[in-house]
């Protein structure tokens, strides 16, 4: 999903810490107001429910758990039916880190008795970081037993409208038991992911968060099959209003991004992290079909996307079939770039080539690949043929949360595949 979607995942916030103070209180068991005693008896293991601190009057709760595998202490985000790995746990005498490599940040608490205080903040230390305490709670919202006044479950046509007064056009995928609620919001540049939450009455809270940053929606449904509600975050908010209707559909993905009058295919010569340029034109490409994703490590349906590629490639690749994965970062700079592009291959187990595209940027997208008309996701998965020239364009990813779409698209990428190494 294009990361200024995301309205609500964002890092910029006052905190009660600033590094300098962090450090101290860290490293301080006076300042801590424990002991040493205390805290090495300290056990991390177990479920634990999060607040992040996004602003004055804003809390997004999330929850994790942290267990113990293979010798390793390490934390998994839940939201609703997934349980995604953030990090290993590293615990001192007084502090608890877990490097979220996965988007490159951190989160580092203080140990005080048996809560957790401390900040999610970027690897390097750059930015503001976000406040978050934690405690031994297995909730997600706090709850007033009130129970809700229908089942709200089903498709929702929803549109969001930007401060600007843009609309955009998306699908609401809700599943209620009780009071429990999970869903996810599918948008042309992919969707929300796993969202779990409540509904109380007709008033329903959601969120989500896998260490990029928290998300927070909530709403109310209407008697009537509609809905309204607002994503919050740090810079706002962002209202969006629904209507039931169970074939709620985005427009057709494969036709939102495409070639340039005049092209059949897209030329370019990008380096590995290692500096050695790959092209489409290079020997070991020729007589195949070729998969092109445009992707970035720091892209949470580009996580997605690699949870079914990498595996999906190992399995068919003897069938005359290759991918190209181009990386468009945060940073070019080549020790970065080659950090997060290997932790990237090693998370997913990937054995198709990776290369460094450029900035992760639509408009530097557009430029790198000038025959490229229409630019609108991260990800967005080119499929070539065996003569060289492009065979489908599919404009971002309908991951897991999404259901029967996921569905959908598995079934239609295998098929396209298929037929065209038949030919």
């Amino acid at each position: 999903m294009n990361s200024k979607i995301i309205l609500s995942a964002l890092l910029a916030t006052s905190t009660s810490f600033t590094y300098a103070q962090e450090n101290t209180a860290l490293a301080n068991s006076q300042k801590l107001k424990t002991n040493a005693k205390a805290t090495k008896a300290f056990v991390a293991l177990g479920n634990w429910r999060g607040i992040a601190k996004v602003k004055e009057g804003l809390e997004i709760p999330f929850n994790f758990e942290i267990n113990e595998k293979g010798g390793q202490q390490k934390l998994y985000f839940r939201n609703a039916e997934e349980s995604f790995e953030g990090g290993v746990v590293t615990q001192t005498t007084d502090s608890l880190f877990v490097k979220l490599d996965q988007f490159d940040n951190e989160l580092a608490f203080a140990i005080d008795g048996d809560q957790l205080n401390g900040t999610l903040r970027k690897q390097d230390k750059t930015g503001k970081p976000l406040t978050i305490i934690a405690e031994r709670k297995n909730f997600r919202f706090n709850s007033n037993n009130k129970p809700a006044t229908a089942d709200y479950s089903g498709s929702y046509d929803v549109v969001f409208k930007s401060p600007n007064g843009k609309e955009e056009k998306t699908v609401g995928l809700f599943k209620q038991t009780g009071n429990k609620l999970t869903g996810t919001f599918l948008r042309v540049t992919g969707d929300s992911r796993f969202l779990e939450g409540v509904v109380e009455g007709n008033e329903f809270q959601l969120s989500s968060f896998i260490g990029s940053s928290p998300a927070y929606y909530k709403g109310t449904f209407q008697p009537d099959g509609t809905l309204t509600g607002e994503i919050l975050g740090a810079r706002g908010s962002q209202p969006f209003t629904g209507t039931k209707n169970k074939d709620a559909a985005l427009p057709d993905p494969y036709k939102l991004t495409y070639l340039k009058k005049g092209y059949k295919t897209l030329d370019f010569s990008f380096p590995d992290v290692n500096g050695k340029k790959i092209s489409l034109k290079d020997e070991k490409y020729k007589n195949k079909v070729v998969v092109l994703t445009i992707t970035g490590s720091w892209c949470p349906n580009c996580v997605d996307e690699a949870t079914f590629i990498a595996p999906w490639y190992k399995e068919n690749k003897k069938r005359g079939v290759e991918i190209i994965a181009l990386h468009y970062e945060r940073s070019t700079e080549p020790e970065y770039a080659k950090k997060v592009m290997n932790r990237f291959r090693e998370r997913f187990g990937i054995e198709y080539d990776q290369v460094l595209a450029g900035t992760a940027d639509k408009q530097v997208v557009s430029e790198s690949l000038p025959a490229l008309d229409s630019f609108l996701s991260f990800p967005t998965t080119i499929i070539i043929d065996k003569q060289g020239n492009v065979a489908q364009i599919h404009t971002g990813f309908n991951g897991p949360a999404t259901g029967k779409f996921y569905d959908e698209f598995v079934n239609e990428f295998t098929t396209e595949i298929d037929t065209l190494l038949k030919k």
